[in-house]
C-alpha cells in the first residue's frame, strides 16, 4: 500500500465511502469493480475475482484496510487496457478510416468479444454511450469510447467538404 499517494488513499477512500450504503466502514466485495472503475481502473472480471471481489451481494464485506492493497494491486496491473488501446482496436472496423463504423458491428463485438456483456448490459451501454446511427448505419466509435472510458467528449472530424468550382 505504500505505493499509493496520498491523493489516491484520499479519492479511494472516498469512493469507498459511497459504497459503504451502512455507514458501518465496510462495503460488499461485490461492489469492488465499481469502486476501482470509478477510480479510473479498467479491471476484467477475472482480476476483480482475484483481488477479492465476489459475484454474489453479500458473500464477503471488506473494510478500507482491505480495499488499499486491492486498488493499489489494480493500479500496478498492466493487463488492464485503456481508452488508447480501446480505440485502436475499433479502428480495425473503420474501413474507410474516417472515425466511423457500423453501430450493428460495435453492438455485436459487445456481445461477442473479450468478457462478453449479456444483451441487456449491451442495450444500456449503446443507450448511454452511443450516437444515433446516420442513414447507412455508422457512429463515431471515438466519442462513445470517450462517454465510455468517462472522458470528455470531443466532436468527431467533418469530412472533408468538396471543392468548390471556379
Amino acid at each position: 500500500m505504500s505505493d499509493l499517494s496520498k491523493n489516491d488513499i484520499e479519492r479511494a477512500s472516498f469512493a469507498f465511502s459511497i459504497y459503504d450504503f451502512e455507514g458501518n466502514g465496510k462495503i460488499d466485495a461485490y461492489n469492488v469493480g465499481d469502486i476501482l472503475r470509478a477510480l479510473n481502473s479498467n479491471p476484467t472480471l477475472a482480476t476483480i475475482e482475484k483481488l477479492g471481489g465476489t459475484k454474489k451481494k453479500g458473500e464477503k464485506q471488506l473494510t478500507l484496510e482491505e480495499f488499499l492493497p486491492i486498488y493499489s494491486q489494480c493500479k500496478k496491473d498492466k493487463d488492464q487496457g485503456c481508452y488508447e488501446d480501446f480505440l485502436e482496436c475499433l479502428k480495425l472496423y473503420d474501413k474507410a478510416e474516417n472515425g466511423l463504423m457500423l453501430g450493428a458491428e460495435l453492438t455485436h463485438t459487445l456481445l461477442a468479444l473479450g468478457e462478453k456483456l449479456e444483451d441487456n448490459e449491451v442495450a444500456e451501454v449503446t443507450k448511454d454511450c452511443m450516437d444515433p446511427e446516420d442513414e447507412d448505419g455508422m457512429i463515431p466509435y471515438a466519442c462513445f469510447l470517450q462517454r465510455l472510458c468517462n472522458k470528455p467528449v470531443t466532436a468527431p472530424a467533418a469530412a472533408p467538404a468538396p471543392a468548390a468550382e471556379s
